[in-house]
């Protein structure tokens, strides 16, 4: 794997201008900002992957938050989700932080790496059709240069069921159907790569208890022992 190939397909992510509507709303939450931000400079252009080159596990999200993402520039930083989301990675021994506040932070990754369906905020959270195609070509290149990948967390089904179709597409994929998502349903997509079902940590599952801090923890305990790996 060539961590510079990683580099140039992040420089392509956030040239990115295939989707109008998206473009502009991302520069227009970038531009108006929200009153707790208001002195911030917002990032407002698609988002790359971020973490380890050589990951073992792949997390795919949903896309990132108007004022989180957006705002920061850094996946799931800058919000709720990323609050719970980087406090799990921290707890069972990805994350050199509990917490991702901004890019710039120190936050790093171990043996994990965190990409999204959508580079871009969409509006209301929800990306059309034909803007998740748009970017599913991002994930392909990902897939391909994160060559070490044997488990992925799908956050939410969205993310669970874009991680499923981009290895279809790819020819990689040997099950017979397409999978159900579920919070910890765990697939095995083809011989060596395993996909994992979790809700996604937005407040609209951890403020409603759908989701709760032992169910998610478990999702990643269940991930170390996939890849044989203890916590540090």
């Amino acid at each position: 794997m060539n961590p510079r190939s990683l580099d140039t397909l992040n420089r392509k992510i956030t040239a990115c201008k295939l989707c109008p509507r998206l473009v502009r709303w991302r520069t227009k939450v970038a531009r108006e900002k929200t009153l707790r931000y208001r002195d911030q400079e917002y990032w407002g252009k698609p988002i790359p992957g971020f973490g380890d080159p050589h990951a073992r596990l792949l997390l795919v999200g949903l896309a990132p938050a108007a004022h989180g993402g957006n705002r920061t520039g850094r996946m799931f930083t800058g919000d709720r989700s990323g609050d719970w989301l980087y406090r799990a990675l921290y707890n069972a021994g990805f994350a050199r932080h509990p917490r991702s506040i901004d890019r710039n932070d120190g936050q790093e990754l171990t043996d994990c790496f965190i990409t999204a369906t959508c580079r871009c905020a969409p509006p209301l959270n929800k990306p059309l059709h034909r803007e998740i195609r748009n970017c599913r070509p991002f994930l392909h290149a990902e897939l391909k240069i994160l060559d070490r990948v044997e488990v992925i967390v799908g956050l939410g089904k969205l993310g669970f069921d874009t991680a499923y179709q981009a290895f279809v597409e790819l020819g990689r994929a040997s099950l017979p159907k397409k999978p159900r998502f579920g919070h910890g349903v765990e697939v095995q997509l083809n011989e060596s790569v395993t996909l994992l079902g979790s809700f996604h940590p937005s407040q609209q599952n951890t403020f409603t208890g759908r989701l709760t801090e032992p169910m998610f923890n478990a999702v990643f305990r269940r991930v170390n022992t996939l890849l044989n790996r203890r916590n540090t």
